[in-house]
């Protein structure tokens, strides 16, 4: 039996348009999902390079004495500081790109999913074969957060949309388009691009 590398797949889409419920219903149909984001934390958490680097860029106490990262103290320095953004993302999303092809290339399927939500603005999707985008109306996506999310209040899901680059745009972008809307069934869409996938 020969091994074949599986194809990269992103999937993506801005805060509440559903793509982690779409990324759920792709596991059940047996692909590997890597979740980028929950991975990244626990890069931040684990990886002792990565941990040294966020020490010496945001100072040693980034982690407590038992070295637990100290996320409060990260956003606090982070937070509304353009530059700053830029440096942690710089150091994390490496870090997660290795991490993502080391697992990539352990699973034995015809493709795997790479969960992110920020895979068009990191410029990550480059290093992608196809990328799906899950597409939903606004005032939808901030009510599911809303519901989802009870510490957040509507202006600060609207500040997290503000930074996400518009549906119109990652659909231009996209190879793949799911409209998760009150009147369009998830699943149909999502066998169908599988399909498609499996046929490449």
């Amino acid at each position: 039996m020969t091994y074949h590398k599986p194809l990269l797949v992103g999937i993506t889409g801005g805060i509440g348009s559903g793509k982690s419920t779409a990324a759920k219903i792709f596991s059940i149909l047996g692909i590997p999902v890597y979740y980028a984001d929950d991975r990244a934390k626990w890069l931040m958490a684990n990886n002792e390079d990565l941990k040294k680097e966020i020490k010496d860029n945001f100072g040693q106490e980034s982690y407590s004495e038992t070295g637990v990262l100290d996320r409060a103290f990260l956003a606090s320095q982070v937070f509304s500081d353009e530059k700053k953004v830029k440096t942690i993302n710089g150091l994390v999303h490496p870090a997660v790109k290795v991490d993502f092809e080391k697992w990539a290339n352990a699973q034995n399927t015809p493709y795997v999913l790479k969960e992110a939500a920020l895979l068009f603005e990191t410029g990550s999707y480059k290093d992608l074969d196809k990328v799906i985008t899950v597409s939903s109306p606004i005032r939808i996506r901030i009510s599911r957060v809303l519901m989802r999310d009870p510490h957040r209040n509507e202006k600060q899901v609207n500040d997290i949309i503000d930074k996400q680059l518009p549906d119109e745009e990652k659909n231009k972008l996209a190879d793949f388009v799911i409209k998760n809307t009150d009147n369009k069934m998830l699943i149909p869409q999502i066998l169908e691009i599988h399909r498609k996938l499996l046929n490449l």
